[in-house]
């Protein structure tokens, strides 16, 4: 059973998520908070295995409210849902430690979706979402320090494997980063995340 808590500012449209969601057998939604602060109280009874957050919620909002959550429970998967694609709400999200982004003008099943992607450790990027152009500051931005080191590796010519042998990880988790690397950076596979890794080993 995936337990999930939504986190939104607005009550009618976290009634209207969990009414759709209560028909569904592998999800269960535990709790439900209207601002950032809140939830930061609630994810500390519930641990929640995924949390659908407002970017803009009073008190605390979702962007520093992520951040917390990752300090303190940093296996809780964070979806982003908001009204806004811009870039900078984007990176942001990521770069707090959400792997999914939902506009809330999207299907209630992008919602469901969304959470089932994400529980498995995948990302999920709601397909009206437009992708950050993948660039140095960017990919400084939101990719985590060991994704950068194996970026870097990646740049030198390094497979998988030998990046796994190096960094002494498995190599399943190498190939892991990669997927999310190249989901992160918007590319459109492993030829263009190792084309990317290339042209920006200097840079790093």
């Amino acid at each position: 059973m995936i337990k999930v808590i939504i986190a939104e500012d607005h009550q009618a449209l976290i009634d209207g998520i969990e009414s759709y969601l209560e028909f569904e057998d592998d999800i269960n939604v535990i709790g439900t908070a209207n601002d950032g602060a809140s939830l930061l109280t609630l994810i500390r009874r519930k641990t929640p295995d995924v949390i659908l957050c407002d970017i803009r919620m009073p008190i605390m909002d979702g962007i520093e409210a992520t951040k917390q959550i990752m300090m303190e429970l940093p296996n809780t998967k964070v979806i982003a849902f908001t009204m806004f694609d811009q870039d900078e709400a984007v990176k942001s999200m990521l770069h707090a430690g959400a792997i999914g982004y939902v506009l809330k003008n999207s299907s209630l099943q992008v919602v469901m979706e969304a959470i089932r992607t994400v529980v498995s450790g995948q990302f999920y990027f709601d397909k009206k979402i437009n992708l950050p152009t993948a660039n140095k500051n960017m990919s400084k931005s939101v990719l985590s320090s060991r994704e950068l080191e194996i970026l870097k590796l990646i740049g030198k010519g390094r497979t998988s494997h030998e990046i796994a042998n190096e960094l002494f990880i498995g190599k399943s988790t190498v190939d892991t980063h990669r997927k999310n690397m190249i989901r992160k950076l918007g590319l459109q596979g492993a030829g263009e995340l190792l084309r990317f890794a290339v042209e920006k080993k200097y840079d790093f």
